[in-house]
């Protein structure tokens, strides 16, 4: 009866949460009648530094947990690749997790940008694991991994690493794996990561943004870009701090990077610690 209840619960909540965040649309952002004629916007997605979860190796979801001093250097440097780059942003997004604003914060700290605001959208958290979070990782990739029909952990690490677990079938059977069956399916990850992409959009529309700085989290991101893109990088683990950049034009988005390295592998190299 408990797990019944916590079912019922999350389930209310995850439906009030899509719509608080998205606005309730499923379908691509229309044109609003006041926008500009260039309609091109371009919303740059950033996994968050390093945090003591991921030190530790623990499951975080919807858990939470701060940045580590690595994960701290590693925001810097991303900041520093996109001064580097030139690449000024109008708006800035996270979830309402810590580690992903935090991240941001540090961010634009490092970038100089002194009067800004952070919009939340809980649509943008990481999926939740359910029972799992705050567990060690090595018992739920043991769980999934069975699930899936894998017999070896390091042939289940290698086919990860590689991209050829779709997004979708590791999401599904973590979930099915849960023993509280309470954690996300692939589709309403899909759903709430994507309702939350069509708000960043019409929102710059209607504000004449044309780049936007997200910072969210990996599987998340994942499940938001996977029907967006055919590219077969979609389905390879994001490291901290890379980059999937989508350009969004003539009522299409295009994803254009996936797990971009670049932006921080330049900001290292420039910035002197």
């Amino acid at each position: 009866m408990k797990n019944k209840t916590i079912k019922a619960v999350l389930t209310t909540s995850l439906i009030v949460l899509t719509a608080i965040s998205t606005g309730c649309s499923s379908h691509q952002p229309s044109k609003p009648a006041n926008a500009n004629s260039d309609d091109t916007i371009t919303i740059y997605f950033a996994r968050h530094g390093k945090t003591l979860f991921n030190t530790y190796d623990r499951v975080q979801g919807w858990a939470d947990s701060p940045l580590t001093d690595q994960g701290i250097k590693t925001a810097r440097y991303l900041a520093e690749g996109f001064k580097e780059k030139q690449i000024e942003f109008d708006a800035y997004y996270t979830s309402d997790a810590g580690r992903q604003r935090e991240t941001m914060q540090v961010l634009l700290k490092q970038k100089g940008v002194e009067d800004y605001k952070i919009n939340e959208l809980k649509g943008l958290r990481e999926v939740f694991y359910g029972g799992f979070e705050g567990g060690s990782n090595a018992n739920m990739v043991s769980a999934a991994m069975k699930t899936l029909g894998y017999k070896s952990v390091d042939t289940f690490y290698k086919s990860y690493a590689q991209g050829q677990i779709p997004v979708a079938e590791l999401t599904n059977a973590i979930a099915k794996s849960d023993h509280k069956h309470d954690a996300e399916n692939f589709a309403r990850v899909k759903q709430r990561t994507q309702y939350a992409l069509n708000m960043i959009v019409k929102n710059a529309q209607y504000r004449h943004q044309k780049n936007i700085l997200v910072i969210s989290s990996g599987m998340s991101m994942q499940a938001m870009i996977s029907d967006l893109t055919d590219n077969p990088e979609k389905n390879k683990p994001l490291s901290n701090a890379t980059v999937i950049k989508i350009v969004y034009q003539n009522g299409k988005y295009n994803v254009v990077e996936i797990g971009n390295m670049d932006y921080l592998n330049q900001g290292k190299s420039s910035l002197i610690d």
